[in-house]
């Protein structure tokens, strides 16, 4: 019983926690004399001027993922590498998600409810690219959406680490999910 009113009351906070924070937002802006709408109308003038900006970034980051995909160089890297993956104990049908994960989080999303439906959410596979999508991150997306809107061209060690850190998530999350749910 005392589980379920501890519940309730976090399930409250939850629901009003963030509304509350944006209600502290804007009164603190007031009482420090800042006027909240014309800096709201500001910076909704600045999102939109640097969506226009980033349209060039993403229309090349779409055509390289589509060129990836439908060239059938995805499907050739995974065939090349499933042995060897094979051989290292990961399972070869999450190659696909592991190559899309850093390019795009919507292909990757795609790939992930492919498996979850061909093997099943609660399947081995369905677990390890669960876990994958949430322990990596779109790495090339995000450097050319964000290092576009800044103008910086030489992004030094960002691509290196950024991908290490994406096979660090993945070989985490095959070697957790391995550990954890397989039987």
């Amino acid at each position: 019983m005392m589980g379920m009113a501890l519940f309730s009351v976090l399930n409250i906070i939850s629901v009003w926690v963030v509304p509350c924070l944006i209600l502290f937002a804007l009164l603190y802006a007031y009482f420090r004399g800042i006027k909240v709408f014309d800096t709201f109308i500001e910076g909704a003038r600045e999102g939109f001027t640097m969506s226009v900006r980033l349209i060039p970034f993403l229309v090349g980051m779409m055509v390289a993922i589509g060129l990836f995909r439908d060239s059938g160089a995805m499907e050739l890297f995974t065939n090349l590498l499933a042995p060897l993956i094979r051989f290292l104990g990961i399972p070869a049908e999450i190659l696909p998600l592991a190559f899309m994960r850093p390019i795009s989080g919507g292909s990757a999303l795609a790939i992930t409810a492919e498996i979850m439906k061909t093997y099943g959410a609660d399947s081995l596979l369905g677990r390890i690219a669960a876990t994958m999508q949430g322990s990596t991150d779109t790495t090339l997306y995000i450097l050319t959406v964000y290092f576009g809107a800044v103008g910086i061209k030489k992004t030094r060690y960002a691509l290196t680490v950024g991908l290490l850190a994406d096979l660090a998530g993945i070989l985490a999350a095959v070697f957790i999910c391995n550990l954890v749910f397989k039987g």
